[in-house]
C-alpha cells in the first residue's frame, strides 16, 4: 500500500539560490502562486461586467464579499471595516488552498504546519500591534481580568498571558491537523481500493466518495473558523474585551 503521508512531501521544482539562501520553487510554493492567480481571476472576471442582475460567477463573488463583510461586522463592529481587505484576502487564500488540495495530484499547502503557523503568527503580531497602537500601554490591562480580587492577580495574569501567547499555536494547529487528517484518510482508503481489487474495492470507493464530500465541507468550515477567530482576536485588540 502506498505511503499516505507521501502526498505531503515538499519537492523542489526549480532550485534557486540567492546569496546562500534557498529560494527554490517547490510544489507547495507553486500551488500558493496558483491559488493567488485563481483567486485574482475569479474576482476580476466575475466582477468585470458589473451587471445589475448578476450572473452565477458575479453572485458567487458578491456572496464571498458579503460573507466576510458580515463576519467582520458581527464580530468586530464598524471599526473593523478598515481591516476588511486583509481578512477577506486571508479567507480566500485559506479557502482556495483547501479546495485546490482536493484536486488529484495537487498539493495541500494548508496541511503544512509551517504555512498555517506563518499565517497565524502574522495575525497574532498584527492584532497585537493594533492593540498597542490604539491603546498604548493600557493594552496590557487586557491581561488583567476585571472584577478579580487583587490577591488572585498573580495567578490569573500569567494564565491570561499564556492563553494569549498560545493563540497562534492553536490557530495554526487547528487548520493543519484537520487538513492533514482528512487527506490522510482519503489516501488510506484509496490504498484499500487497490489492495482489495475489483471485487472488494467497492466499499472503500464508497467511503472515499463520502470523504471527498466531507472534505469539501471541511475546506469551507476551516477557512471560516480561521477567519472568524482572526476577527475575534481583532475585536479583542480594538475593544479590549
Amino acid at each position: 500500500m502506498a505511503d499516505p503521508l507521501h502526498q505531503f512531501e515538499v519537492v523542489t521544482l526549480i532550485p534557486i539560490q540567492i546569496g546562500g539562501v534557498n529560494a527554490s520553487l517547490t510544489n507547495s510554493g507553486l500551488v500558493m502562486v496558483v491559488a493567488v492567480m485563481v483567486i485574482s481571476l475569479f474576482l476580476i472576471l466575475s466582477m468585470r461586467g458589473r451587471a445589475l442582475i448578476p450572473n452565477r460567477w458575479q453572485s458567487m463573488a458578491e456572496l464571498s464579499y458579503e460573507f466576510v463583510a458580515n463576519m467582520i461586522r458581527d464580530n468586530v463592529g464598524n471599526e473593523g471595516r478598515r481591516y476588511f481587505p486583509f481578512v477577506f484576502s486571508l479567507f480566500m487564500f485559506v479557502l482556495f488552498g483547501n479546495l485546490l488540495g482536493l484536486i488529484p495530484y495537487s498539493f495541500t499547502f494548508t496541511s503544512h504546519i509551517i504555512v498555517t503557523f506563518a499565517m497565524a503568527i502574522t495575525v497574532f503580531l498584527g492584532v497585537t500591534v493594533i492593540g498597542f497602537l490604539r491603546h498604548g500601554p493600557k493594552f496590557l490591562m487586557f491581561f488583567v481580568p476585571s472584577g478579580v480580587p487583587a490577591a488572585m492577580l498573580p495567578l490569573l495574569v500569567p494564565i491570561e498571558i499564556i492563553s494569549y501567547l498560545s493563540r497562534p499555536v492553536s490557530l495554526s494547529i487547528r487548520l493543519f491537523a484537520n487538513m492533514t487528517a482528512g487527506h490522510t484518510m482519503m489516501k488510506v482508503f484509496a490504498g484499500f481500493v487497490i489492495a482489495l481489487g475489483f471485487l472488494g474495492g467497492w466499499a472503500p470507493i464508497a467511503v472515499n466518495v463520502a470523504l471527498t464530500g466531507f472534505e469539501f465541507l471541511v475546506a469551507f468550515l476551516q477557512a471560516y473558523v480561521f477567519t472568524v477567530l482572526t476577527c475575534l482576536y481583532l475585536n479583542d485588540s480594538i475593544h479590549m474585551h
